[in-house]
């Protein structure tokens, strides 16, 4: 880039993409200032919004690469220590005699994992980071009012807790550029709306979720451990937990204080049920999560559900992301995903690397940064909109597909040529969501490819075998020729059979 003008940004939102964009920003000697409706997100007293608490987040290379690229020596090493690392998914369950059972998946047989990492220490590392650098303004407690993206201007009211019922004051900002990665329900989106044509779909799915606690094992706090339990923790660390159920999920994830912050996903309809009955809530986790009521303890569990809130899960495509020169939305903003593949905030974050990479490609004029912007939007408009689909799908994988055979033989069989056939270059969808920095878009179309070429290894060996068969059968004195066998209708059969079991694996 080159510098003739500093350019002056705004920031709207302080979260993991809001402070990363700041840092990306600040580094390229940007004038930058970040405007937060909440009070100081390192505070813990701070109330994220809509909710006490918030699913804990998995961070993945998506994300790792964003923070390689920010310019900080010291910002991935930071965020990387306060993480757990998860190789896997723990599958609970009951076998035939009612025995609790434990099964691990491994995320990737090539070893690679996810880390889980708590959204306030995250935000915590990145707002330290940025009080480091003398062109970036924190400032929390400020609304946007407005936005006017074609005189370049914006209106926030601060509001502190002290103020009380007194009239917020509202201040006027001027701006070359303004991100919104203020979330689902983003202001920055809505005031841009009125000048771009932005086409927009929101979707709810009918599920709510509930946040639990598992506690940490204690001297004092006595509570039940599974087999693979150790170093202070109720069940191993080192995985991402699932109770899997046929509409209803349970999960729960390590953190740093040897505790497990869990999440119960349900129908809308069971919630209402159990919010009417209270004392049919730990019956419902016995009969539906075994050994999960255990874990959180049977005294605390009713309390648990009735304390917390009970959310929605939304879903959000929008595009254009931008606007000219002077508007663009990043993270939920920009693509709300459901939560069921750990990656709304590694989109996130990945937004900002990949937007700067087109900035940097372009002078810092406005003319310069309209054309990035044109060329970040054509870019990732569809990987937007690619992870929110397999986002969507992955929860059905989670709570139900984990313990199906044919998503087992498919997941084995990728691994399997992954694993001893590099060079055919075949890796599962997992993988190359979670471990590489591939387009999403483009994971869509691989992965679409690669299952009509295991259709068409499938098809060819069931043709060599079955060609084979029919021979042996066919010769002289074989049972074909004893009983006048049509070998070509039997062949048909076999292979309409076959064709099922085919789909079935690699649909």
């Amino acid at each position: 880039m080159t510098d003739e003008k500093r350019v002056k940004c705004l920031i709207v939102g302080a979260g993991p993409v809001g402070a990363l964009a700041a840092l990306y920003a600040a580094k390229r000697g940007w004038d930058v200032e970040v405007y937060e409706l909440r009070g100081d997100l390192r505070n813990a007293s701070t109330t994220p919004l809509n909710f006490t608490r918030s699913i804990n987040l998995a961070l993945s290379e998506r994300g790792i690469n964003a923070l390689r690229y920010s310019g900080s020596d010291s910002l991935l090493d930071a965020v990387v220590a306060d993480t757990i690392p998860m190789y896997g998914r723990m599958i609970h369950s009951q076998d035939s005699r009612g025995a609790l059972t434990e099964t691990a998946q491994p995320y990737d047989v090539h070893g690679q994992f996810q880390r889980a990492i708590d959204r306030a220490n995250l935000n915590k590392t990145f707002l330290s980071e940025l009080e480091k650098l003398p062109n970036v303004k924190v400032l929390f407690h400020h609304k946007l009012t407005g936005a006017d993206f074609r005189l370049h201007k914006a209106w926030f009211e601060r509001r502190l807790p002290s103020d009380g019922d007194k009239r917020p004051g509202e201040i006027e900002v001027d701006f070359d550029v303004i991100f919104g990665c203020d979330g689902a329900h983003s202001s920055v989106r809505y005031h841009m709306m009125k000048y771009a044509r932005m086409n927009y779909e929101q979707t709810y799915i009918d599920t709510l979720w509930c946040e639990f606690n598992i506690p940490a094992v204690s001297s004092t706090h006595t509570i039940s451990t599974t087999p693979s339990a150790r170093d202070g923790f109720a069940t191993s660390p080192n995985h991402l937990h699932i109770w899997p159920g046929r509409d209803s999920m349970f999960i729960a994830i390590p953190s740093t204080d040897s505790s497990f912050t869990c999440t119960l996903f349900a129908p809308a309809a069971t919630f209402a049920k159990l919010e009417q009955r209270p004392h049919d809530i730990e019956p419902f986790f016995q009969a539906h999560f075994p050994g999960a009521a255990d874990l959180i303890g049977p005294g605390s569990i009713t309390e648990q559900f009735t304390k917390a809130p009970h959310l929605p899960l939304i879903s959000i495509k929008c595009s254009p992301h931008h606007y000219t020169s002077t508007g663009i939305i990043l993270g939920d903003a920009a693509h709300a995903m459901v939560p069921f593949y750990g990656q709304g905030m590694n989109a996130g974050l990945e937004d900002v690397r990949v937007l700067f990479q087109h900035l940097d490609r372009h002078a810092s004029t406005p003319s310069g940064r309209a054309a990035a912007l044109d060329a970040y939007n054509a870019e990732r408009v569809a990987d937007a909109h690619a992870i929110n689909d397999l986002a969507y799908g992955n929860y059905w994988e989670m709570h139900a597909g984990v313990q199906s055979t044919p998503y087992l033989v498919r997941k084995k069989l990728e691994e399997f040529l992954s694993d001893k056939l590099p060079a055919l270059g075949f890796a599962t969808q997992y993988r190359r969501v979670s471990f590489t920095n591939q387009r999403y878009s483009e994971v869509v179309e691989a992965v679409a490819a690669q299952r009509k070429v295991l259709v068409s290894g499938l098809w060819s060996s069931v043709a060599v075998a079955g060609i084979a068969w029919a021979v042996w059968l066919s010769r002289p004195g074989g049972l074909f020729a004893r009983n006048r066998i049509n070998v070509f209708s039997e062949l048909r059969g076999v292979a309409h059979n076959i064709a099922d079991a085919v789909r079935g694996i690699l649909r």
